[in-house]
């Protein structure tokens, strides 16, 4: 499809068919994905799919506890979210239905293949994300050309302790998100809610708007 539609609509699903999603299919999307940028071409990424009904099983009950705990905080206000409460609830049943995914993709990373240059700041370093990140929603792209939905998720990486005994990572690997992957019960959206572009692009210094 086209590159522009599909990022416009690869948003998170929520809901999926049990349609299992066959071999080629996710080679293909491996096979794209690898061309995102990485430090170095250092390429650290590993990634494990999941679909073993035990594990999933066992890999949503890790979810739920964080999950449950963020939900509330959102409640009570304490969580800031640009979303309306009908996507809160579709999280919720997403979180619930977890391990009904057809499968769960454990993005993983050697932690000697990345170099944060910001680890030194006083705050929270994200650059190693950068050989990660990009990659990993290049995979989703190349699912979305081909018709499948995905949700990308940070909150397991809590339990990275447990995952890791649970699917036998080795010392050295990391997990960076979990992407449950399946056709879309619902269709893909036809546009994803998001700011505008004139609120975001500055120009030479911070809230110089370049865009007017």
């Amino acid at each position: 499809m086209e590159l522009t539609e599909a990022m416009r609509t690869t948003g998170t699903c929520r809901y999926f068919t049990p349609d299992p999603v066959p071999d080629e299919v996710l080679h293909r999307a491996f096979d794209a994905a690898r061309f995102g940028p990485q430090g170095g071409n250092r390429q650290p990424l590993r990634w494990i799919v999941v679909r073993d009904p035990e594990r999933k099983r066992a890999l949503a009950e890790l979810y739920l506890p964080p999950w449950k705990a963020y939900l509330a905080n959102v409640g009570i206000g304490d969580v800031r979210v640009g979303a309306v409460p009908k996507t809160v609830a579709d999280a919720d049943h997403f979180a619930e239905h977890l391990a009904d995914a057809p499968a769960i993709v454990v993005v993983c990373a050697e932690l000697d293949g990345l170099h944060p240059t910001d680890h030194e700041l006083g705050r929270l370093s994200v650059v190693g994300g950068a050989s990660i990140y990009p990659v990993m929603q290049n995979f989703c792209l190349a699912l979305r050309d081909q018709g499948v939905a995905s949700a990308v998720t940070t909150l397991l990486c809590h339990s990275e302790p447990e995952v890791r005994k649970l699917l036998e990572i080795p010392d050295g690997i990391i997990t960076a998100a979990h992407v449950a992957i399946g056709y879309p019960a619902k269709g893909f959206p036809r546009k994803l809610s998001r700011g505008p572009v004139e609120e975001a692009v500055f120009a030479d210094t911070y809230g110089s708007r370049l865009f007017a």
